[in-house]
């Protein structure tokens, strides 16, 4: 039987095919109704909803869903990123974004962010311009010039400007490919 992560990855690679889809677990049914696809929670309704129609697929996500962290982990995995504010049905909308060569692209809580920091700082102290971890903001993507946790808020700090998260708050970046 397929775990909730792996039938989201499923349904996520089968629409970005525009494949119809139709799987279920106990807990997630993927199926295709009228040209997209859908993703239900039995005990949540409609998730995640794939239209594709569109020559890049799209993809609309509820923020409410207790699968939010693992669809979006599965839609970061294939460079589809969160688009824009929550529409009139309380979704949000996703499109394919081409991820710079030689990076992976990450959609996490930002306390996972840090953790990564902890592990790649030690390159913003040499000259130059730090590249081991971009963070997408103003719609381009960003080196990661310094990280501060204060008073349960994560600040990030880019070149020209500062973005402050709570630890909870969802962030897409990347971080450098070994090799």
């Amino acid at each position: 039987m397929l775990s909730n992560l792996d039938l989201i990855r499923e349904f996520v690679q089968n629409s970005i095919q525009k494949k119809e889809v139709l799987l279920s677990n106990p807990g997630l049914t993927a199926q295709t109704v009228y040209r997209t696809n859908q993703l239900t929670a039995k005990s949540e309704g409609v998730i995640a909803i794939a239209q594709l129609s569109k020559t890049l697929p799209e993809f609309w996500i509820s923020p409410k869903s207790s699968q939010w962290e693992l669809i979006n982990q599965a839609l970061a995995e294939y460079s589809y990123l969160l688009k824009g504010e929550v529409d009139n049905r309380g979704f949000y909308h996703y499109q394919y974004y081409e991820v710079p060569k030689g990076y992976q692209m990450h959609c996490t809580k930002s306390v996972l962010l840090w953790r990564a920091w902890w592990k790649y700082r030690k390159y913003t102290l040499r000259l130059g311009i730090p590249l081991e971890l971009l963070i997408r903001t103003r719609d381009s993507w960003y080196p990661v010039r310094d990280l501060i946790i204060s008073d349960g808020l994560l600040y990030i700090k880019t070149l020209g400007s500062e973005i402050a998260l709570d630890s909870e708050d969802l962030v897409t970046w990347l971080s450098k490919i070994d090799g």
